[in-house]
């Protein structure tokens, strides 16, 4: 793989379906500089003429370019209707906002809002309706370290706005995804108890609950602010005697498959060995037979009910109060428990904590009847999705795309959840007869709905296409029906096989009937496939463009989509805690978020023209990238808002399309066009002052001017790489190395200070071993001592275990000195630092791999580098692995290193060695990060002290690369025993 080109995938992420593929193929220029207009008719309208004056359609509300007879005609046939924009004083209701402020709590997350939304009516309108679709709204604050949560609701009455512009229609203002709970003239203050609502822990049968995902937390109000009210019960006797309550069946799919009736009895069973959550409860038919599971009680519930069964033998039955119509939805019923059993209640302890038990489960209950469970956890996530994006990134949207978001968010529950299907799968088109989701009742009317809103395309419009869309919806149909598709051709126009290729294959037959279509002899090839295939749908590209403009800015990358919301519920991955606090946006405004976008798909038409061998499409991206970069003004970083421009920076257009020339040095060098290589290095040291890929740039430079001869401006570009700070790790050496070779006399005569220093002698091991193959261009396997095969560093592992010394160890390279690193720093990894927390599914800090992350926190690093370096590593390990075990943090890998290996080898290496390794990482992470030497070994001594070696690992025909002789340098300074062990055959 060409360098650069993993880099740039992870990059583009998930491809997008509709591109301006203008960009890569206008030749009119290299400027695709981008304009707002344009963008935003584009988007609404699916096209537009530049230069027409916008129109504002009286029907819809839409922006439209030039003429609007047309538009009008066809909204006024679909019976669009205007919506008022002014409320009337029954839809007005009082508003409450939150002030929110830092606090940390275990996986919530605290915001300082910025940017302009406050004041735009039209955003306050959509983010309430948002607000009011998006299903159960227990926004509650969870005590990890507590069986009980305070739940306290603070209310700050706001004015009421009125008027077109600044109004705010929705009902329920109020700012939920800020953690509070939303009110509701139905809803009652629940926050008298101790506890009420906990977040959902990781379960597959559970609706992922929204203090899962908007894990936010406020420090309280003042005391002349804060208004609590208590706890609203159901009315029941006050002798305990029993309790009555209200809930749902859930997970029905985990359940068996049996018909329900209104009044079938139920029973209540603990299900104690649940591995995803030990307070589950299954819900069971109370048959005269064998009973049978129908699901389970919500989770909510369940953590107050299971002490209940458990601890004072109460039990549960009751009865289904209703049917759903959906299959899978929640089933309501009502349970009540029998008389008390086991309870002393002259033992005061046990009767309060029984008490705060069963009132907590009452709250629970109560709060459930105005918020239940959402079937269908996808339509959640999208819509949670949807709500953060715009309550942080508003001022990045036009009306257009807003009108489009307004009309989704007004759509069917089963519109929704097919949208959210169908963007989630491949596609781009799909059968419709095909679709089958137990959740969604009725397609057609949910097509309908989606098509109404612009959301989707139908297949009766194909005639509108271009041969690209063609070509898609022939890959809907299989080889059978593409089959039969050329035989009726050919029965109707002989001349469709005479000069065309007869391949079996599915894209040969693809081919072959899109060559008849273009020739012309089938017109009517449209009507054909639709007999094939029957009605296909597919996301609208308008619909396509917003809502991956949304996942985009709410992942801030392109690895991640809404299945990380999924992968959470599930128990897979757990996200560590801090608390994001925002002081600066990333994208200022609209025209930073374009250009990025903009250059993401020409780094995307760069991957897929690498795919596809199409050096030309190549050729174009390299010069798109390189016009782009060479109007670039680098930013002054010398204030503390420039270290933030460091790595925010990966943000920008200019940092994208860098990573596309770089990629574009590597496919020149490929094909031996080493001048133009040159050429775009140069750009890339010129424009990128302040880059810690200028070592790289730098190597690769002085390389490619020795392949065109320049030995003398190769020589100096060397020379000057040394000097320059942003140079280090295996840069700096690989350049050393490059000065003492080419640096010869005539050409030089003083021998460089480094010389003694880069030509350290390192100390050689040499093993010998029985290859398997002794085989060129093929990984070195050896015979180990048990007569199975085995790789290089286990043979050489069996050497130090035996003659070598009696060392113990792990094969690990960087895994465990960056596990380590992680776990000693984690506290200073996620310290509270403004805009390094954007989103709430990092592992990492945006500031990790920059100079910034020690600037910002020299303090903390130091005062935990002192502790390390005075003995306390293995004591910090161990808090550290106690408290955050299995939660995903970069570089930590649970389940390749045991905590017992851990502390041997903290214990072994030291504090001082120790500490030595942890600051390099934490000054320059990105480039110390890989290279580490193959094997860490250690061994105890009688007094629980050790020692520890490092070893390199060399097979036959390898050698150290810069960055391993680098490190190894680095570790022989920091006092660590090292060696490179060279396993070599043995003789026969």
């Amino acid at each position: 793989m060409l360098k650069g080109r993993e880099s740039l995938v992870r990059l583009i992420g998930r491809r997008r379906r509709h591109r301006r593929h203008s960009l890569l193929t206008s030749t009119q220029g290299l400027e695709i500089a981008p304009k707002e207009d344009k963008d935003e008719v584009s988007t609404v309208n699916g096209n537009g003429n530049e230069g027409e004056e916008m129109v504002d359609c009286p029907v819809c509300r839409k922006k439209v370019r030039g003429e609007i007879n047309s538009h009008l005609d066809k909204c006024l046939a679909r019976g669009t209707k205007r919506k008022l924009s002014q409320c009337t004083l029954f839809q007005l209701k009082f508003c409450t906002r939150p002030k929110v402020t830092v606090s940390s709590v275990e996986s919530n997350f605290t915001r300082t809002d910025v940017g302009p939304r406050a004041g735009d009516g039209n955003i306050c309108d959509l983010a309430s309706e948002i607000s009011s679709s998006d299903g159960p709204e227990n926004n509650v604050q969870d005590e990890s370290n507590s069986s009980s949560v305070s739940l306290t609701l603070t209310t700050n009455r706001s004015k009421i706005c009125t008027g077109e512009s600044s109004i705010c229609n929705g009902v329920n203002r109020m700012e939920n995804l800020d953690g509070l709970v939303k009110l509701d003239d139905e809803c009652k203050l629940l926050s008298g108890a101790k506890s009420t609502i906990s977040r959902l822990e990781d379960s597959p049968h559970h609706q992922i609950s929204d203090d899962r995902i908007d894990n936010i937390t406020h420090s309280p109000l003042s005391p002349s602010e804060n208004r609590t009210s208590k706890c609203v019960e159901p009315l029941e006797d006050d002798d305990n005697s029993k309790i009555l309550l209200d809930t749902f069946i859930v997970g029905r799919k985990f359940g068996d498959d049996i018909e329900l009736t209104i009044g079938a009895m139920v029973m209540l069973s603990r299900d104690s060995q649940n591995v995803k959550d030990p307070n589950a409860i299954k819900v069971l038919t109370e048959d005269t037979g064998q009973s049978k599971e129908l699901g389970f009680i919500p989770r909510e519930l369940a953590q107050y009910l299971s002490p209940l069964i458990d601890k004072f033998q109460l039990m549960f039955e009751g009865h289904i109060t209703s049917i759903p119509q959906h299959p899978r939805a929640v089933v309501p019923i009502q349970i009540c428990s029998s008389s008390i059993g086991s309870f002393d209640e002259k033992d005061s302890s046990s009767f309060q904590e029984f008490n705060s038990f069963r009132r907590n489960a009452l709250c629970a209950a109560e709060f459930s009847k105005t918020h239940p469970p959402i079937p269908a956890k996808y339509q959640h996530n999208l819509l949670l999705l949807l709500k953060e994006v715009l309550k942080s990134n508003a001022h990045l949207f036009t009306e257009g795309e807003k009108t489009l978001l307004k009309s989704f968010l007004s759509l069917s529950d089963d519109s929704q959840r097919l949208f959210a299907r169908l963007y989630a799968r491949k596609g781009p088109w799909f059968r419709m007869a095909s679709i089958s989701y137990a959740e969604i009742c009725d397609y057609e009317e949910a097509v309908k709905g989606l098509s109404e809103a612009e959301c989707v395309s139908l297949f009766e419009s194909i005639d509108k296409l271009q041969i690209d869309d063609l070509k898609e919806v022939l890959n809907v149909l299989n080889v059978g029906e593409l089959r039969d598709l050329v035989c009726s051709l050919n029965k109707s126009h002989k001349k469709i096989t005479q000069n065309s290729d007869h391949g079996t294959r599915k894209q040969d037959y693809v081919a072959r009937v899109l060559g008849a279509y273009e020739s012309g002899l089938c017109p009517n090839l449209p009507s054909m496939i639709l007999g094939k295939t029957g009605s296909c749908v597919r996301i609208s590209a308008s619909a396509e463009s917003v809502f991956w403009r949304a996942e985009r800015l709410f992942f801030l990358n392109g690895e991640q989509d809404l299945s990380a919301f999924l992968l959470v519920d599930l128990g897979i991955v757990k996200y560590p805690a801090y608390n994001c606090i925002f002081t600066d946006q990333i994208f200022p405004d609209r025209s930073d978020l374009l250009s990025y976008e903009e250059a993401i798909e020409v780094a995307q038409g760069m991957d897929e023209s690498l795919d596809e061998n199409n050096n030309e499409l190549v050729s174009r991206c390299i010069e798109i990238s390189a016009s782009h970069v060479s109007s670039f003004v680098e930013e002054d970083r010398s204030s503390d808002s420039g270290s933030m421009a460091a790595f925010l920076s990966c943000f920008s257009a200019s940092w994208v399309y860098s990573k596309v020339i770089l990629l574009g040095v590597s496919f020149l060098e490929h094909e031996r066009r080493y001048k133009d290589a040159i050429d775009l290095l140069k750009l890339l040291l010129v424009k990128f002052k302040s880059d810690r890929r200028r070592g790289y740039w730098t190597l690769r430079l002085s390389v490619d001017l020795e392949h065109v001869g320049c030995l003398d401006e190769s020589l100096e570009v060397a020379e000057k790489g040394l000097l320059d700070p942003w140079v280090r790790a295996g840069s700096i050496v690989a350049l050393q190395r490059r000065v003492l070779r080419l640096g010869k006399p005539p050409r030089r005569w003083k021998t460089p200070s480094f010389s003694d220093s880069v030509n350290r002698k390192i100390v050689e091991v040499h093993v010998q071993g029985r290859p398997v193959n002794c085989k060129t261009g093929v990984k070195n396997v050896f015979y180990g001592e048990d007569g199975k095969r085995c790789g290089v560093e286990e043979l050489a592992l069996e050497y130090y275990a035996g003659e070598g010394g009696c060392w113990q160890g792990v094969h690990t390279e960087s895994g465990i000195w960056l596990t380590i690193f992680g776990l000693l720093m984690w506290d200073v990894v996620f310290a509270d630092v403004p805009n390094v927390f954007r989103t709430k599914f990092q592992t990492a800090p945006l500031d990790l791999e920059t100079d910034s992350f020690y600037e910002v926190r020299r303090g903390l690093v130091e005062a935990l580098l002192d502790k390390i370096e005075h003995g306390m590593a293995e004591e910090l390990l161990i808090m550290s692995w106690e408290s955050h075990v299995g939660t995903a943090c970069r570089g930590v890998n649970w389940d390749k290193h045991s905590l017992s290996e851990l502390r041997a080898a903290v214990t072994c290496i030291g504090g001082p060695c120790l500490a030595s390794i942890c600051r390099n990482l934490a000054q320059d992470y990105r480039s110390w990060s890989s290279g580490m030497p193959d094997l860490l070994l250690w061994r105890f001594h009688d007094d629980y002290r050790g020692e520890a070696k490092l070893v390199e690992v060399k097979g036959p025909r390898d050698r150290l690369s810069e960055q391993q002789r680098a490190w190894l340098l680095f570790l022989m300074d920091c006092g660590f025993n090292v060696e490179v062990c060279k396993v070599s055959h043995a003789p026969i």
